[in-house]
């Protein structure tokens, strides 16, 4: 019984380790997004999204993966700052699903510039390399 019960803790504390050692890459993932998105360098935000991503907007405007990358080198979509707070991650297996408060100052092209503060759920998916992408995208608009 003894054998029995440690076996079994042995494999729920690797369990454990392995699920925040994909938190934290899933978090870096995320973070690397954002810094991606604040840079607008075309091969950074290449390396975030999956060639099937779905990316959503509030305005209910969605975008393919070259899309979404389009958007920002052009400046279509333009970050002046971007701040995620209170952010989850739930992980379950290769899949994560991610949610947070989007706050940022834009300057969309042709547009003034504007303040933004939506909620925004992110599904990552570990590729065959083992890093983790963005698959999909839904940000929407918070309660007033």
């Amino acid at each position: 019984m003894k054998k029995l019960f440690c076996t079994a803790l042995l494999l729920l504390s690797s369990s454990c380790f392995a699920q925040g050692t994909d938190v934290k890459a899933v978090t870096d993932a995320v973070e690397n997004m954002r810094l991606a998105m604040l840079s607008a360098e075309k091969a950074s935000l290449e390396k975030v999204g999956l060639p099937s991503l779905s990316y959503g907007h509030s305005s209910g405007r969605i975008e393919n993966n070259a899309e979404f990358v389009d958007a920002i080198v052009t400046g279509k979509s333009k970050f002046e700052t971007l701040n995620l707070n209170d952010q989850t991650v739930q992980v379950d297996g290769d899949v994560a699903i991610v949610r947070h408060i989007l706050e940022a100052k834009t300057h969309d092209s042709g547009k003034p510039a504007g303040e933004v503060k939506i909620g925004v759920m992110l599904v990552m998916k570990k590729d065959s390399a083992g890093e983790w992408k963005l698959l999909a995208r839904q940000a929407y608009k918070l309660p007033q």
